[in-house]
């Protein structure tokens, strides 16, 4: 199947960020911690195939991560980071073959991406549009 410009799908488990809770090994070496490997393995396996394109052409991915807390709510202290959950998604897609990969020649932006909430159903919804480099400034 070819990329034919708009591509949409939805990763039905709670967004994990990569950056928090790495792990550090007996040589010295820093990995993702075990639930960001778990995510990334359960993420790549509920991608749907048509998703799998090895995109290589510049794109916007706009990603809708609906988390089980309320990160807004005026009483909550607990923070996520939207460049993290971005940096983990990015990993993700690339893992799955749905981009080659995720250089700024691939991924040429993140716009319109938020963090949500649905207590009830945590997911990220993904929408991968074709950016034409040559008319955006």
């Amino acid at each position: 199947m070819k990329f034919n410009g708009e591509l949409k799908f939805t990763i039905p488990i709670k967004p994990v960020t990569k950056k928090n809770s790495s792990q550090i090994t007996k040589s010295g070496a820093v990995i993702a911690s075990k639930a960001y490997r778990q995510y990334e393995k359960d993420a790549v396996r509920l991608i749907p195939a048509y998703a799998k394109l090895h995109i290589n052409e510049p794109v916007n991915i706009k990603a809708l991560y609906y988390m089980k807390t309320d990160y807004y709510a005026p009483d909550r202290k607990a923070k996520v980071d939207i460049q993290n959950l971005h940096n983990a998604l990015a990993d993700v897609l690339v893992a799955a073959g749905v981009l080659e990969d995720d250089n700024c020649r691939i991924v040429y932006s993140m716009d319109g991406s938020r963090v949500l909430y649905d207590k009830k159903n945590p997911r990220t919804e993904v929408t991968i549009t074709r950016v034409d480099r040559h008319t955006t400034g």
